[in-house]
């Protein structure tokens, strides 16, 4: 039995400037690309719709269209890794398997134990930075400690950073590498339990001009502003460094929001018990209304706020939200009926096609204030005020709202004004003990 490599393709679904993928095929033995439909993960979506599964399915469709072009096919799997490497190792004499690097919690402990499986057959698992510039602890305090500020951080991030780390990756080289066999069976979406979405996906490139006048447009709903390749860098079906040289050639503002995605990967890491509790220990002591009713009319943009409004609706019809409304949406949530942000952040964790835990979690705690550099909790989005700044014409909101400003649209569930001081006097109180002030 020949020996062979594998390419195990998770959060990076492309075949040009890949890093695992590049040190796979340059290592000389053929390399059979895989992928596993995770049944651990998959089990947890409760949308047999998830538009998310269909994104995957699609980026794999075209990778193994483009392997076809070099007598290759990718080997898909739908079962627990443990269970996909048993089978491979069964039935290729395996040498190394190549991986970029995942962050997350659930990932490390998969890792680990795919790890551990294939040291037991004296095979090697070897794992790269891909999806970020600088990751786990490359960006720190001088006393080696993590930075939880981001200003700093963004600091030392730009004066690191060379032309080497934006340099791709030149995989093409080596594409006579690929693993040669017929194709093998491609899964459908029904196979693995899910169905079409229908939801349609944003491109993956992105237009000079935009990155251009990204500063002064990216705040407006209304208007096509932002990049929206959130979903393409969540699943890799692009390079962070491409977008980051793209950024630095073009607007530093841009470059700012890719640095943040950084910096959250890295808080998670560090601290990942983040996932379930406040960074800043001492807001998790507030005590949250929880109004089930409110909840569920927040859900479905029934609120009587149009700006809160349009946004959920964009996002339960979508899968996408835009970043100046997500604020105002978790702010209202938060902030105005006062509910736990983990319910919220479990919610966007449902329907955002462009979901990462990292970014997630950091953005609902920064509306909370309990994450790290977050707003003071004393900051409370008006929704009306933020509707004139960015929304004045409606043009967003009449898009996902046609009824506001008619005898059809709900009354607003909370007075605005009456809910900031209810939760001003609620968090004031959970974030004091002995009337001395708690860090936060």
């Amino acid at each position: 039995m020949k020996k062979i490599n594998i390419i195990w393709f998770r959060r990076d679904l492309r075949l040009e400037d890949n890093a695992a993928l590049y040190f796979a095929l340059k290592a000389g033995l053929p390399v059979l690309p895989v992928f596993v439909f995770d049944t651990h993960i998959l089990s947890k979506l409760a949308d047999p719709c998830d538009a998310r599964v269909e994104f995957i399915h699609s980026a794999l469709s075209g990778l193994n269209e483009q392997l076809k072009k070099f007598g290759s096919s990718i080997k898909i799997f739908h079962s627990s890794p443990q269970d996909a490497f048993v089978s491979l190792l069964n039935d290729y004499q395996v040498d190394s398997v190549y991986a970029n690097h995942d962050y997350e919690p659930y990932a490390r402990e998969r890792d680990e134990s795919v790890k551990s499986l294939l040291q037991k057959h004296a095979a090697h698992f070897k794992t790269y930075k891909d999806q970020c510039i600088f990751e786990k602890d490359e960006i720190i305090k001088e006393n080696g400690s993590p930075y939880t500020i981001f200003t700093p951080y963004s600091k030392k991030w730009k004066l690191k950073l060379n032309d080497y780390m934006v340099k791709p990756y030149p995989t093409k080289k080596y594409f006579t590498q690929f693993f040669q066999t017929p194709p093998f069976k491609f899964p459908s979406l029904a196979s693995i339990g899910f169905k079409s979405a229908h939801h349609e996906v944003p491109a993956a490139t992105v237009k000079k001009i935009l990155v251009q006048k990204y500063k002064e447009q990216r705040d407006f709903p209304g208007i096509q502003g932002t990049s929206r390749l959130s979903v393409h860098l969540r699943f890799g079906t692009v390079s962070i460094r491409s977008l980051t040289k793209q950024a630095l050639e073009l607007s530093e503002t841009w470059l700012i929001e890719l640095i943040w995605r950084d910096f959250y990967m890295m808080i998670l890491y560090q601290f990942p018990q983040v996932v379930t509790k406040s960074f800043k220990p001492a807001y998790d002591r507030i005590e949250w209304r929880n109004d089930e009713k409110e909840f569920e009319a927040w859900c479905k943009g029934n609120t009587g706020y149009p700006i809160v409004d349009a946004g959920m609706r964009e996002l339960n019809s979508t899968g996408f939200m835009h970043n100046r409304v997500r604020m105002i949406v978790a702010s209202f949530l938060i902030k105005d009926l006062l509910i736990d942000w983990r319910w919220g952040e479990a919610y966007f964790a449902q329907k955002l096609l462009d979901f990462d835990l990292s970014a997630n979690n950091g953005g609902w705690q920064w509306a909370a204030g309990s994450g790290c550099d977050s707003a003071p909790y004393f900051r409370i989005f008006n929704p009306a005020e933020q509707t004139k700044k960015f929304d004045p014409e409606y043009t967003y909101i009449r898009k996902w709202v046609p009824e506001c400003n008619t005898s059809h649209y709900i009354k607003p569930i909370v007075d605005h004004s009456a809910a900031r001081l209810r939760t001003l006097k609620v968090y004031k109180e959970a974030l004091t003990e002995n009337n001395q002030t708690s860090l936060f």
